[in-house]
C-alpha cells in the first residue's frame, strides 16, 4: 500500500510536498504502536518526533495545499508506519534475510500482477536501466534488508526518527551531485532531525523502548 500510494499521489502532486507528508510516518509510529500494541512512548520521544517532524518540513516542504495527491500521501505514511511497527514487533530473534525476501516478494506480486494487463516495457536505454537497479537493488532490497535486521536492535519510534536522515542524506546528494544549494533552511532542517536523533538515542527508555535491546557497535 505504501509504494502504491506513493506512487500515484506522486503523480497528483510536487515531489518536495510527498517527501514531507512521507516523513510523517515519524508522527504515525508511535500513534499506532501506542493504540495497536498498547506500547506507551517516553516524553523524550515526543520530542524527538516533534522535532524531527520540524526537521523534515524545513528539508522538504515548498507550499502546501490539500488535494487528491496529497491525501493519497497521507496514506503512505501511515502504511510505512505500520510497515515499521509490525517489523519491530516480529523481527527478533528471526532471520532478517528471510524477512527481507518475503516483504520483496510480496510487494513484486502485489504490484506486479495488477500491471500485467497494462502498458508494460522492457526498459529503452542504459540509463532507465541504471536507476532501475540503483532503485531496486540498492534503495530496496538492500534498504529492507538493513532495516529488517536493525529493528530487531531498535524500537519502532526510535527507528521512525532514525529513518528521518533520509531527506538529510537528499540533502547531501543534491548538493555534492546536483549541484543543489545548501543553505540556512536545510542546514536548519538538517540540524532538527540530527539533534532528534541524539534525543531518542541518549534518553531514558521506558515502556517499549526498555524492551529493546541497545545497538551496541
Amino acid at each position: 500500500m505504501g509504494y502504491i500510494t506513493q506512487t500515484f499521489g506522486l503523480a497528483h502532486t510536487r515531489a518536495s510536498v510527498s517527501g514531507f507528508i512521507t516523513g510523517l510516518f515519524v508522527v504515525f509510529t508511535p500513534l499506532i504502536a501506542a493504540l495497536l500494541l498498547r506500547k506507551s512512548v517516553t516524553r523524550m520521544a515526543w520530542i524527538a518526533v516533534t522535532l524531527a517532524t520540524g526537521g523534515l518540513a524545513l528539508l522538504s516542504l515548498r507550499g502546501f495545499s490539500i488535494g487528491f495527491g496529497e491525501a493519497l500521501t497521507v496514506l503512505t505514511a501511515i502504511a510505512f508506519a505500520a510497515h515499521i511497527v509490525g517489523l519491530g514487533e516480529w523481527s527478533a530473534g528471526r532471520d532478517p534475510v528471510g524477512l527481507a525476501v518475503v516483504q520483496l516478494l510480496v510487494v513484486a506480486v502485489l504490484c506486479g500482477v495488477p500491471a500485467i494487463g497494462g502498458r508494460l516495457a522492457m526498459p529503452p536505454d542504459a540509463g532507465v536501466w541504471g536507476a532501475l537497479l540503483l532503485t531496486s537493488l540498492a534503495a530496496t532490497a538492500v534498504g529492507f534488508l538493513v532495516q529488517t535486521w536493525a529493528q530487531s536492535h531498535l524500537s519502532p519510534t526510535r527507528t521512525a526518527v532514525v529513518l528521518t536522515m533520509e531527506p538529510v542524506f537528499a540533502g547531501v546528494f543534491g548538493v555534492l551531485v546536483a549541484g543543489d544549494s545548501f543553505g540556512l533552511r536545510t542546514a536548519s532542517g538538517a540540524f532538527l532531525v540530527l539533534v532528534a536523533m541524539l534525543l531518542v538515542e541518549v534518553g531514558p527508555r521506558d515502556g517499549a523502548e526498555g524492551a529493546v535491546e541497545r545497538l551496541e557497535v
